[in-house]
């Protein structure tokens, strides 16, 4: 798997407000290639919100913000091209009725470029996931086997940016603080690495001068994704804005009757 740079990340005073009032105000921060950095807040804090902008998937309603120097919103797809996301409900979630490998391989099938059967190998193995039983149902995974193949599945796409919502969610102390060791060490790699969590416990025994957080996320009220009236605010672009080409052509996919079963 190659490990490109990572991409560096500058925002100032990135905010998002719908009709329902802030999801988050004033976000300013600079990320370098090969570092992690970490947002908190509670659920409904504007978490999702702030990576699925920072990943081009969202538009902010102010502010200036630029990945790998492209300029969001107006370079979002070119953004959504080097940037991916760890598991995000109603965004990306594993489909329970498959299996591992064939998660995998809808992956790899989905790049934008050609790429060896390995990649999904050295994409386990990043993540702690060498050992796993392939032919396992996403039903019977444990928590923290989800999460870890979540980030094994965008790490299939060899992205300069990965961002990972919720790192402490549903997960016990020692699970917790292994997670965010997974993260820091791929971030030592090279990759940009943000994260969100709503209790930042384990990040201190990983963290160094290539850490930033956890910093607080300004906000009032809930994330536009959570308000479960069924109406698009309009900071929201749509589906194929929230999610990356690959993303978008795998729920097509799945729609139409399942995921590709390749064997890998």
């Amino acid at each position: 798997m190659r490990r490109a740079t990572g991409a560096r990340v500058h925002a100032e005073d990135v905010s998002l407000t719908t009709r329902e009032g802030p999801v988050y105000t004033g976000v300013g921060f600079t990320a370098r290639p090969g570092t992690l950095t970490v947002f908190q807040a509670d659920s409904g804090g504007g978490r999702s919100a702030l990576l699925l902008t920072l990943t081009g998937r969202m538009r902010p309603t102010r502010g200036l913000l630029h990945v790998d120097g492209h300029t969001l919103p107006r370079q979002a797809r070119k953004v959504r091209r080097i940037s991916a996301l760890g598991l995000m409900n109603d965004v990306n979630a594993l489909d329970e009725r498959l299996r591992v490998r064939e998660h995998l391989s809808e992956a790899r099938l989905l790049r934008l470029r050609p790429a060896a059967r390995s990649v999904t190998d050295e994409a386990m193995e990043a993540v702690g996931l060498a050992d796993l039983d392939r032919s396992t149902l996403v039903k019977e995974l444990a928590m923290t086997q989800r999460r870890r193949l979540g980030l094994a599945l965008g790490l299939v796409y060899e992205p300069r940016l990965l961002a990972v919502d919720d790192v402490d969610g549903g997960l016990g102390t020692e699970h917790r603080a292994s997670l965010w060791r997974t993260l820091k060490d791929l971030a030592e790699e090279g990759l940009t690495v943000i994260a969100t969590c709503a209790d930042a416990h384990g990040l201190d025994a990983v963290a160094d001068r290539d850490t930033q957080g956890p910093l607080p996320i300004r906000q009032g009220g809930e994330a536009c994704l959570d308000r479960g009236d069924g109406k698009e605010d309009d900071a929201v672009v749509g589906v194929s804005a929230l999610l990356g080409p690959a993303e978008e052509r795998a729920k097509r996919g799945r729609r139409k009757g399942g995921a590709h079963r390749a064997q890998d």
